[in-house]
């Protein structure tokens, strides 16, 4: 393949309204041995970003491995939608499982299938208010300890929060405060590790006797200690406790009769709080960044808190209430996918736009690049909630707006972590209004999850119906 687009033909029709795909094309900037890893290293999303222009199917390089980035979203819901053929695995996933195991987004399609429905009754959704109650309970916590004037690194204190609400979930309210600071100091170490593992073209680096190599094995040897205790304890008690945990040593598959080993658990509790923290902390930090530059936007968002909300904080009845809430999230999801970059591996020769693909190749899609693309979301930089409203929703092309996935393999917490980032935005705009302290920049930080880094801000007390331009009555 040379590195301009070149026009091939593909079969069928878009029913998208975006051209069908049909382009192939590969990156430029390819080096001997490292392929593109050093841009993929250095400056990710901008590399990335660039790729539509080449093509709706690209190639890049993952070291010496051919991967393809499906621009096109007809492309990413073929992929998505077909897990046998383009099952979870590659460069990325390979190196991955290793340090979080074989849990629910790790696991292959076989594998996944009797996981899926293993976890499934443990976020069913008549547990739901159980969960909301926890995180309404340190969300209200969080909140109490704010002083006017005191700078507060949100991005910091939302991980935090996260992890309180993620431990609490899955190992009840007994769970001790030392088990809670462990995994709070454990995970950023473990996912920034993970990330450096991921986008590395060779694997020597990680096995090196560095001091932040060092940290990492120490801090992913805790993290497996403190979850290995709490499910060896739960399994102990036999008691269910109405958390993730109790459920989860309790399933049973009807259709197998299998049961998660002790071993199985660790993962599934590994990968559960590696994706209901990072995640869901990021959403919420990168909402309030995007809050503080766009004062129309934060009216509407006080004006709805304050008219839902009647100057207290949310509880589970309020959800659905909190309509213009969600629409900034899904927005700030377009613009910030916490899930960045993904992939998948191809299992059989198959064709996607028109080349063919060989079992093994890796095909990867970027939620953040298809958020970002003119073509898929008019005017894709202005920060807009109301294009969530449902008849202008309704145009976006099936496919554009996958920050969870779809098909059997879309995130099993979607509804947990949205509830949260709805009542976390929701909470904070009834009692505060944060400012960033001047000077300060924020650029997104594309790790294991896409981050603001630290995020200085300034909170200043709302009182109800007080907001930019209003004084209290």
């Amino acid at each position: 393949m040379t590195e301009t687009a070149r026009i091939r033909p593909c079969a069928g029709n878009s029913t998208t309204g975006v051209a069908a795909p049909s382009r192939t094309g590969s990156a430029p900037g390819r080096l001997p041995v490292l392929g593109h890893a050093i841009p993929l290293r250095r400056r990710p999303l901008e590399f990335l970003v660039d790729l539509p222009a080449y093509g709706d199917l690209v190639e890049i390089r993952l070291g010496p491995k051919r991967a393809y980035l499906a621009c096109h979203p007809e492309l990413v819901r073929q992929v998505l939608l077909d897990p046998r053929t383009y099952d979870k695995g590659g460069p990325l996933f390979d190196k991955v499982r290793p340090l979080v195991g074989n849990g629910l987004f790790s696991s292959a399609w076989a594998e996944h299938r009797l996981q899926r429905r293993l976890v499934q009754p443990a976020f069913h959704p008549g547990r739901t208010a159980s969960y909301v109650a926890v995180m309404c309970e340190e969300i209200d916590a969080v909140l109490g300890s704010w002083q006017e004037g005191r700078v507060i690194d949100l991005g910091a204190t939302l991980h935090a929060l996260t992890v309180r609400v993620t431990t609490r979930t899955l190992f009840s309210t007994t769970v001790g405060g030392r088990a809670v600071a462990d995994v709070q100091h454990c995970l950023p170490i473990i996912l920034r590790g993970i990330y450096r593992r991921m986008t590395a073209p060779v694997g020597l680096l990680e096995r090196l006797p560095t001091p932040e190599n060092r940290r990492f094995e120490q801090a992913r040897r805790r993290l497996r200690a403190v979850i290995d205790e709490t499910v060896q304890g739960c399994r102990r008690s036999g008691a269910d406790n109405g958390d993730l945990l109790s459920t989860l040593v309790g399933a049973r598959d009807e259709e197998s009769g299998e049961c998660f080993t002790d071993d199985d658990l660790r993962d599934q509790v590994m990968t559960l709080l590696i994706a209901g923290t990072e995640t869901t902390a990021s959403v919420v930090a990168w909402a309030f960044h995007l809050l503080s530059h766009h004062p129309e936007v934060e009216r509407q968002l006080h004006d709805e808190a304050d008219r839902t909300l009647d100057g207290r904080l949310p509880v589970f009845a309020d959800l659905p209430a909190l309509d213009y809430t969600r629409r900034l999230i899904t927005e700030t999801l377009r613009l910030y996918p916490p899930a960045w970059l993904l992939s998948r591996m191809v299992t059989v020769e198959t064709e996607l736009a028109g080349e063919r693909l060989k079992p093994g190749e890796t095909v990867l899609y970027s939620p953040y690049v298809l958020g970002r693309n003119p073509d898929l979301f008019p005017d894709p930089d202005r920060f807009d909630p109301d294009r969530w409203l449902p008849e202008r929703a309704a145009s976006v092309p099936r496919g554009a707006m996958v920050p969870f996935g779809a098909g059997s393999r879309k995130c099993i917490g979607e509804a947990f972590g949205l509830a949260e980032a709805t009542l976390a935005l929701a909470a904070i705009s009834t009692r505060w209004q944060l400012r960033p302290v001047p000077g300060t920049t924020i650029r997104p930080r594309p790790e294991a999850a896409l981050g603001t880094g630290r995020l200085c801000m300034l909170p200043q007390p709302r009182r109800f119906g007080t907001g930019p331009g209003r004084t209290s009555p």
